[in-house]
């Protein structure tokens, strides 16, 4: 059988026109597929903070805006189902939970919670305005400030199916969690083309949060067993290790999210301290708002002046509750309740965030009682920048 011998020259030629006609070909279909760097359609936020910070305040500043599907401490379920864990072990666990709700995702739940459920079996479900109107209730409109009660009263009997329902309908979903201890935890989050997201990480003052923290020392004591990785066994703190541990936690988180920080937590990451945030709450909400692409809204303003307005300090009941405080004296309570030995006690154990968080010292009774002494330093002195990060790089 003859063969044909087609010359090299030739082949090349045949070559290069087929892979310039495959090259031309992709290039024309990839123009009409979506491009892997748009942004995710929704925005997603993470108020990162402890316990007894003000942090429910802050989810509260979230959730009655109009465009904000919000969820308080999802991972609660976590850690109730798998109490015998350290916080550490858990960590895992409560990522994925936190992804998949910010993903609208609500089959998550399946290993946390009863098979069949209504909305009333999510932890602090009734915190969320989103859950408390529609598509999830029919009670209240998306515009309506909604409280706790009135919630609980109208839409606790919903199925369970309305929150993933619900969470897809917002341009902002936004989740408070007080259960990650490393900020590096949430890296795979962060980098994740899936999820747009935001942290805003709130802070308060040490010894504030102590004070706070004695009024719900049973509630806390599960939560800080597992803190303290003690196989279930419940601790009230009155050595103040959990207090260490968060206090190391939150100048962790800081530290690496402005020292020598990864590109991809450009404008990603802000630092929120609870005193600047009562002492002048439209100014600091304004840059929440901003910092999450939202806009503050007439109803929203006149609501928060109200809340943070109140009379008096607030009642021990209302330790997990979101009610009209004088909030400059809720920030400061702690200077005349806490005796001088708890103080030093606390400042001996929390002296290094106390310090980069922008907190004074107090050397004496008299300066901690004396209230004219400001114990905060101007935010602007600890205030990390982009742009000199981006000058010395």
């Amino acid at each position: 059988m003859a063969r044909i011998r087609i010359p090299s020259t030739i082949v090349i030629i045949f070559v290069t026109i087929q892979t310039g006609f495959l090259l031309f070909m992709y290039a024309r279909y990839s123009s009409f597929m979506p491009q892997s760097e748009e942004k995710p359609s929704q925005v997603h936020i993470l108020i990162l903070s402890s316990w007894r910070s003000g942090s429910s305040f802050v989810g509260q500043l979230f959730s009655q805006h109009p465009s904000v599907f919000y969820l308080m401490e999802p991972a609660w379920h976590v850690w109730v189902k798998m109490y015998q864990n350290s916080a550490k072990v858990l960590h895992m666990a409560v990522r994925d939970l936190v992804r998949s709700v910010f993903l609208c995702d609500m089959s998550v739940f399946d290993a946390y919670m009863p098979w069949k459920r209504n909305l009333s079996d999510l932890f602090q479900w009734a915190a969320s305005r989103a859950l408390c109107s529609a598509p999830a209730c029919d009670s209240f409109q998306r515009t309506d400030i909604t409280s706790e009660l009135a919630c609980k009263t109208l839409c606790g009997r919903y199925p369970f199916s309305k929150v993933e329902e619900a969470c897809k309908t917002y341009t902002h979903v936004v989740i408070k969690e007080v259960r990650f201890f490393d900020l590096k935890v949430l890296y795979p989050l962060l980098t994740d083309p899936s999820l747009n997201l935001k942290i805003i990480h709130l802070v308060r003052d040490p010894r504030a949060v102590v004070k706070s923290r004695e009024q719900s020392v049973k509630a806390l004591a599960r939560d800080n067993g597992i803190v303290l990785s003690t196989n279930g066994t419940k601790v009230e703190d009155s050595k103040y290790k959990v207090m260490q541990e968060v206090c190391r936690s939150h100048v962790q988180i800081y530290e690496t999210a402005t020292l020598k920080p990864p590109n991809f937590l450009k404008d990603r990451y802000l630092m929120v301290r609870f005193e600047d945030l009562v002492r002048d709450p439209l100014s600091e909400i304004s840059e929440m708002y901003k910092f999450a692409d939202l806009s503050l809204t007439p109803r929203l303003k006149s609501w928060i002046y109200n809340i943070t307005h109140g009379q008096g300090p607030g009642k021990k009941k209302e330790a997990f509750k979101i009610t009209s405080r004088d909030a400059v004296s809720v920030s400061q309570a702690w200077r005349n309740v806490l005796s001088f030995q708890k103080v030093k006690k606390i400042q001996e154990v929390c002296k290094g965030a106390i310090n980069i968080l922008g907190y004074q010292l107090v050397d004496s009774e008299k300066e901690q009682r004396d209230l004219t002494l400001d114990l905060v330093f101007p935010r602007r002195q600890n205030q990390f920048s982009w742009s000199s990060f981006n000058a010395k790089h």
